[in-house]
């Protein structure tokens, strides 16, 4: 039907038709089929391993293989789902080996139970993955993540999240290790720690070249990681244990995301202390008394070799066999460059991809990563550094619909309060079956990211498609506090999240229905987590916007710290917003739940009701204070949804509700679309 749809729609003759009622072959469930992207590639041999989602399936992670001959398959069948809840937001879960027969052998942290299972795919006997690590009843219990195999010393190394009591601070980290004997899965004491609890949070181990040292991030509360992190190094004795444990690098002002040894035993580390994510280079042996003498590799640029660490096991370089180093970086727009660290030379990666994740895999002068352009989603992507050619390897992009019908996106920077910078990517409504009438403006929704310290890449996503494509503007706002534009622009949210990001929002949307690209009278604002604490902020304190989408929010700040969330950004709000001791008024002043009052807009709220990052109390309280002000509204909630949805069910629901609620209050007729109720 989407065929004969676009070929009948792609004549030379366009209908005139009001913006939000055009026909559009993306439709929701297609929106969510392209959900989610692949994530934490790695070399397995001769082969290239990834992670990948399956919305249709309950929203589980599936481990991808891609064999020598080029066939791509699954590694793990249904129900087993690879994927991490350390920090809620996870990282790394899984490491694999070669070996000389029978095939690889895996390791995986299993989400229903977040126990580490071991498999082997090429067994013939079909034997299913067997457990690792022992179930603990207490708390959140046990998690891994940031996983390194060491087939040779018999043992799995990580990064082990232990809960010591029900609430959701209590917990400790520490590197461990675990034997691959299967002796630790009923005992706990088998679990060998390698680390101390000196430090809140840690990464995985990088193990030197020679096994003798090892080096680690570390950090603490009430810091994040793209505020201050440490690195750590100790000696790996024989019968391996960490011993002399010291920093070398890093303050409490500085952020290090990434550390890696290179061949000749010096550390390669990735710092903001110049105001940019820079690579540097350290001798360990040198450091000390509290002088570090680290320098660049290659020549400083006002650009981004490194981002927030928002998961663990992120990688924005790798080194490879000849001493070559691919560096994810850029301005905004991150993308896949060669470094020759000898001449300072960076070349970037041929092809159409603009947009690349902070995860590389090397193996001799290959390099694997995930990539993507606002024409095509997220690739593996192979670059052959030897030859230059760049080629698609996994989960190829494919166009479900007519391409015609994708969003024209255009980069922009507005000038914002004081006339600061803004950086928005503007999507315009666009669909080659329809034009709008003569002087009419279309209706334009504001996407606030979430994090708040994160960005909205510039890539094709068939959920922003789904908008354009039905004659509504989408315009994605990377507003002060974003990364990929220096610290100094990062760090504009500090004590500022509230303002700054409502702020450069309602700047953009101020000046697209100035410039008479929008209509001012249908402005809209959505956003999920931090986003949407942007947007429901919005809606109560301006008055710019006709309605918003708000999904699995921040509502209350004063019950969103300790604990009132997860571990992790349990103390977030002092960078955010200040000490609550010392700005309690602050919190409260801030928080949408009690601006309730200026509160008039339609909006409709979103929540996954297992949601250990944002509870559904934010919600509900919100709505307790919105209660008998007759300002229309929907709620909806869904079971077995965390923070962000990820099954095909529950994201169809939401994009159809999302444009129910532009259509009820615009005055839109978009076809096909099921009405939204609204209370009062």
């Amino acid at each position: 039907m989407n065929d004969k749809l676009g070929d009948r729609m792609g004549d030379d003759t366009a209908a005139t038709t009001p913006y939000g009622a055009w026909r559009s072959p993306i439709d929701a469930a297609l929106a969510a089929s392209h959900g989610g992207r692949p994530e934490y590639v790695g070399t397995v041999g001769d082969e290239v391993w990834w992670t990948a989602p399956r919305p249709d399936e309950g929203g589980r992670r599936t481990l991808m293989r891609l064999r020598p001959g080029g066939a791509e398959i699954s590694a793990l069948p249904a129900p087993w789902n690879v994927r991490s809840r350390v920090m809620e937001y996870g990282g790394l879960p899984w490491a694999a080996v070669p070996r000389p027969a029978g095939g690889p052998l895996v390791v995986f942290a299993h989400f229903a139970d977040q126990r580490l299972y071991a498999y082997e795919p090429d067994d013939p006997t079909g034997a299913p993955p067997r457990p690792l690590t022992p179930v603990s009843a207490v708390g959140g219990g046990l998690r891994w993540a940031d996983l390194r195999l060491h087939a040779d010393r018999g043992e799995v190394w990580g990064v082990l999240e232990e809960f010591t009591g029900e609430g959701p601070t209590d917990v400790r980290r520490v590197i461990a290790a675990v034997p691959l004997d299967g002796s630790a899965a009923d005992d706990r004491t088998a679990v060998r720690e390698l680390t101390d609890v000196r430090h809140r949070f840690v990464t995985g181990p990088q193990l030197s070249p020679d096994g003798r040292r090892v080096a680690w991030i570390a950090w603490d509360h009430p810091q994040m990681p793209w505020d201050g992190t440490v690195v750590m190094v100790a000696e790996v004795t024989e019968d391996g244990r960490f011993q002399g444990v010291r920093p070398v690098v890093g303050e409490t002002d500085e952020s290090v995301v990434q550390v890696e040894w290179a061949a000749d035993g010096t550390l390669l580390f990735v710092s903001d202390l110049s105001g940019w994510w820079q690579l540097q280079r350290i001798d360990p042996d040198t450091a000390g008394d509290g002088v570090i003498a680290s320098t660049t590799v290659g020549p400083h640029r006002l650009e981004e070799f490194g981002g927030p660490l928002w998961t663990l096991g992120r990688r924005w370089f790798a080194l490879l066999s000849g001493g070559l180093i691919a560096v994810v970086h850029g301005r905004g727009a991150a993308r896949l460059g060669i470094l020759d660290p000898r001449s300072g030379e960076l070349a970037d990666a041929p092809g159409h991809w603009t947009e690349w994740e902070a995860t590389l895999a090397v193996a001799d002068s290959r390099v694997v990563g995930v990539a993507a352009s606002a024409h095509s989603s997220y690739e593996v992507v192979e670059l052959d550094t030897r030859t230059g050619y760049a080629r698609v390897i996994g989960a190829a992009h494919t166009d479900p619909v007519d391409p015609a019908y994708y969003p024209r996106p255009v980069e922009r920077t507005f000038a914002g309060p004081d006339g600061r910078e803004v950086h928005a990517h503007i999507y315009p409504p666009h669909n080659p079956g329809h034009t709008a009438p003569d002087g009419e403006a279309p209706p334009y929704v504001v996407w606030a990211h979430g994090g708040p310290t994160d960005r909205a890449p510039l890539v094709l996503d068939l959920e922003i498609a789904y908008f354009t494509s039905r004659g509504i503007g989408v315009a994605e706002v990377n507003y002060g506090g974003s990364t990929g534009y220096g610290r100094a622009y990062r760090d504009r949210l500090c004590e500022q999240w509230g303002v700054v990001d409502v702020e450069d929002c309602a700047a953009v949307a101020e000046a697209l229905a100035e410039e008479g690209s929008a209509d001012r009278a249908r402005l809209a604002i959505r956003g999920g987590s931090a986003g949407g604490w942007t947007a429901a902020a919005s809606l109560a304190t301006t008055k710019l916007y006709a309605c918003g989408t708000v999904k699995y929010p921040v509502l209350d700040l004063t019950d969103w710290t300790g604990e009132g969330t997860h571990d992790f950004e349990s103390r977030y709000t002092e960078t955010l917003i200040g000490p609550l001791a010392e700005v309690p008024d602050r919190y409260r002043d801030r928080s949408p739940a009690y601006r309730a009052d200026g509160v008039s807009a339609p909006f409709l709220l979103l929540q996954g009701l297992d949601d250990r990052v944002c509870p559904p109390v934010q919600c509900e309280r919100f709505l307790a204070a919105v209660a008998g002000r007759g300002v229309p509204h929907a709620y909806l909630t869904f079971e077995g949804e965390g923070h962000g949805f990820r099954r095909a069910d529950t994201m169809i629901r939401a994009v159809e509700a999302e444009l129910g609620l532009y259509a009820r209050t615009f005055g839109l007729t978009p076809p096909g679309v099921p009405a939204l109720e609204l209370t009062d």
